[in-house]
């Protein structure tokens, strides 16, 4: 119920906290205050440099409220950048192993998201009912609270979620017995691995050709250019109205070329955008083929989008911005990011220097110095206060423009399809041999198999079982509950009808009088029958719908079992004179052989692509080769002789 009860969190959006593993003291609140400036100010040089697609990760002061204790945290929008979610993720494991008297919670509107992740290796008691308050960071590790266990070591599914204390208490006494299996926490590490590298390998440079003022912006707050491009993406018809004139805040007539930073998922919003500019706005556009014509096209976008900011902003006054940068906390965070090479050996006042410094005051005005009670300030708030307090220097950028380090390549837009199947491998994290080792190895009886086993597994309204695992107890018998079912099917009394079968009686108007007669007619009805009779009426009624099947098309398109002369000779003796050629010739079906047969002509048809007989069969961990036999041959005739000879000769 409690899941019920919590808020939702939109669809792009990650929700973290961190509590206090002990239960804290009267200082608690002083505590957790002190925490969230340490971490942001210990992970400063990192997050400066990191240009978030809608919202910042902050740390904030969150008092007790019911059953969910004092923390620390937030909620960030992440928007079509999932990144961001999971560097944020690396941020709130680092956070719980530089601190470790926190233990953090992570979701999003799908919940559990890292469950999700290693959703392959969950133990079966897991799932989404029972999930609530059982995953935490803590220490650096991701530990899984499990269920709790009766006096016979059985799981009792059917306890209640834990609260955040209960589980915070627990998790303070037992973390090593709820350290997370190292599958689960490999399937997780994976999708962080590489951080705070990967940051710098996320971000994408290019030349844009854009208006002074946007320029002087930008090298004031970098962090804007995410604001100017989602502005742009997410345009509606309203939004363009400021762009069917001439530009009022950034007009065409003072452009220059500028390096500009983007994240890569940015950048490729913005270039895969097809858009023309009005005339009116005084934007236009080289030849497709002059050399510079990206950069023209790239900056007349942004343009547009910082126009369109402008154009939403409530015209603040300059004034109305806080002056944060005198504070003795921003003192501190400069500090922090000096003792720990932010700066990388450059000389104070230099270009990059100055670069580096506009970043670190944009991340701190943007997340640790904001009251926790201000109302957020729109970017194009920010920016026309910029633009009124900032002086510009045609003839200084005209300069740095000349000078331009060269952008980065952007062939990682195209995606070969070569590239996409190795993306696909890694992340089903396969492994596969080569096609000659493969086919030596292959044995054809292990596809046998598992479909047997998967047909003896039990399904349930949540799905069928996949047999992954050999060690389960054998399938059991019960001969009476059989010998009942026959009694139904072969000689049920008229006691023991169900409703329907009366019914049906009355609509026939079989009559009373006409039991009584037949009863008359067969004495050995109500004589006892035998199971061993049952069972052998069966089987000679199965029998004899065997013979019937096997001279017609039916039964003709099954493999059979080769018997030998031997073999034959003794079958036509004992069936006796009464039974003919057919009964000797009978001979029984290779269910192994057309199992295999046909499930490989099912996949030979899928053609590479997915389908059935694949899905099921690697569900249950058998991947087929590829048929390198029958490359540009599409004939099931001949796919199925060529299928059956390799069963054989595999047998």
């Amino acid at each position: 119920m409690e899941a019920l009860r919590r808020p939702a969190l939109p669809e792009d959006a990650v929700r973290y906290r961190l509590f206090a593993a002990a239960a804290a003291g009267p200082g608690g609140e002083a505590l957790l205050r002190r925490c969230a400036e340490l971490a942001l100010v210990r992970f400063a040089p990192l997050l400066a440099s990191y240009v978030w697609q809608r919202q910042p990760f902050r740390l904030r002061y969150v008092p007790r409220r019911g059953e969910t204790p004092a923390h620390i945290g937030g909620t960030t929008l992440f928007g079509d950048n999932v990144e961001d979610e999971w560097f944020i993720v690396y941020l709130v494991r680092e956070i719980t192993r530089e601190f470790p008297g926190l233990a953090a919670r992570i979701d999003d509107n799908d919940g559990e998201f890292l469950l999700i992740e290693a959703a392959d290796f969950l133990p079966k008691w897991l799932n989404p009912e029972n999930s609530e308050n059982r995953v935490f960071f803590y220490k650096g590790e991701l530990h899984i609270i499990p269920l709790s266990e009766t006096s016979e070591q059985d799981w009792d599914l059917s306890a209640p979620c834990p609260t955040i204390p209960e589980a915070l208490a627990l998790l303070s006494t037992h973390s090593e017995e709820f350290l997370a299996a190292e599958p689960i926490r490999a399937a997780v590490y994976k999708r962080i691995d590489g951080y705070p590298e990967k940051i710098q390998a996320s971000l994408h440079r290019a030349h844009c050709y854009l208006p002074t003022g946007i320029v002087a912006v930008l090298r004031q707050r970098p962090s804007l250019v995410a604001a100017a491009v989602q502005a742009f993406y997410l345009r509606d018809p309203g939004d363009l109205r400021a762009c069917r004139r001439p530009f009022r805040t950034f007009p065409a007539d003072q452009r220059v070329m500028t390096l500009v930073t983007f994240t890569r998922c940015l950048y490729a919003q913005l270039v895969q955008q097809k858009f023309v500019p009005d005339k009116r706005s005084g934007y236009t556009l080289p030849d497709p083929s002059h050399p510079q014509y990206r950069a023209y096209q790239l900056g007349m976008k942004l343009a547009h989008g910082f126009e369109i900011l402008c154009s939403k902003s409530s015209k603040v006054a300059p004034d109305a911005k806080r002056n944060v940068l005198s504070s003795p906390l921003w003192e501190r965070f400069l500090r922090s990011l000096k003792e720990k090479d932010y700066f990388k050996g450059e000389m104070e006042g230099s270009a990059k220097y100055l670069e580096l410094l506009h970043m670190a005051e944009d991340h701190f005005q943007q997340s640790v110095d904001v009251p926790e009670n201000s109302v957020e300030v729109s970017p194009g708030d920010e920016i026309l206060a910029l633009l009124q307090t900032t002086s510009i220097d045609l003839k200084e950028l005209e300069r740095q423009a000349a000078c331009l380090p060269p952008e980065d390549d952007d062939s990682w837009l195209d995606l070969t399809p070569d590239a996409l199947d190795q993306m696909l491998k890694e992340a089903r994290s396969e492994s596969l041999p080569s096609t000659n080792d493969e086919e030596q190895k292959y044995d054809l009886e292990t596809v046998a198999e598992s479909m047997k086993a998967f047909v003896s597994k039990v399904s349930t309204h949540e799905g069928a079982e996949m047999p992954w695992s050999s060690d389960e107890s054998h399938v059991t018998f019960d001969v009476d509950s059989f010998t009942k079912a026959l009694d139904r099917i072969l000689g049920a009394d008229s006691e023991e009808l169900d409703s329907d079968d009366l019914d049906e009686e009355e609509e026939f108007d079989f009559s009373d009088g006409d039991d009584e007669d037949l009863d008359a007619g067969n004495p050995r009805q109500e004589q006892k029958v035998s199971p061993e009779e049952l069972v052998g009426s069966l089987k000679a009624y199965m029998n004899e719908m065997d013979r019937e099947l096997a001279q017609t098309n039916v039964g003709k398109s099954f493999t059979t079992q080769k018997r030998g002369a031997g073999s034959v000779e003794a079958a036509s003796e004992s069936a006796g004179p009464d039974c003919g050629a057919e009964d000797a010739e009978l001979a029984p079906v290779d269910v192994d052989m057309n199992l295999v047969a046909n499930l490989l002509e099912s996949y030979s048809a899928q053609a590479g692509l997915a389908g059935p007989t694949s899905n099921i069969l690697q569900s249950m961990g058998v991947n087929l080769p590829e048929n390198t036999d029958l490359t540009g041959s599409s004939s099931p005739a001949v796919q199925g002789e060529t299928l059956d000879k390799t069963w054989l000769v595999g047998k």
